[in-house]
């Protein structure tokens, strides 16, 4: 039986995209994307809070790029990806982060100080695109 590795994300930027440039020239961006549970009350009148998630969100190459000029803080946006942990030593220590390997993203809302930026409102990869921003051995590059 195969396995499917899709996460689905609709929150806010938590930040203006970091984009940088490996050795070869393929850009990586990072940003953290806010996700929140709204809070209630219960029957017994017991208020539970609004609980926000931080989710890392990693883009590849043109997508990368594509979120440098459109994608800022604030934002509301969708996206589709894949789950990736990495890890590495540091101190004697193994320390792990799990990120979301964006390859759709799509704004659906942007604040007023945002909204006379002239740029698509959506991307999703070609296919050129979609292959080459799911591949491993960049990702295993940068660390």
């Amino acid at each position: 039986m195969s396995s499917v590795n899709k996460v689905i994300l609709i929150g806010n930027v938590g930040a203006d995209p970091e984009v940088r440039y490996l050795d070869r020239g393929v850009a990586i961006a990072n940003f953290n994307l806010a996700t929140t549970e709204r809070g209630y009350v219960m029957q017994n009148g017991t208020q539970v809070p609004d609980v926000t998630e931080w989710h890392s969100i990693v883009l590849w190459r043109n997508l990368a790029e594509w979120a440098q000029q459109n994608l800022r803080k604030s934002m509301k946006v969708y996206i589709e990806g894949k789950l990736k942990t990495r890890s590495w030593e540091k101190d004697g220590q193994i320390r792990r982060k799990t990120e979301v390997i964006a390859e759709n993203i799509q704004i659906l809302y942007r604040p007023e100080q945002y909204r006379n930026q002239q740029s698509a409102v959506n991307h999703q990869p070609s296919e050129e695109e979609e292959v080459s921003l799911t591949g491993e051995n960049d990702f295993n590059d940068i660390f």
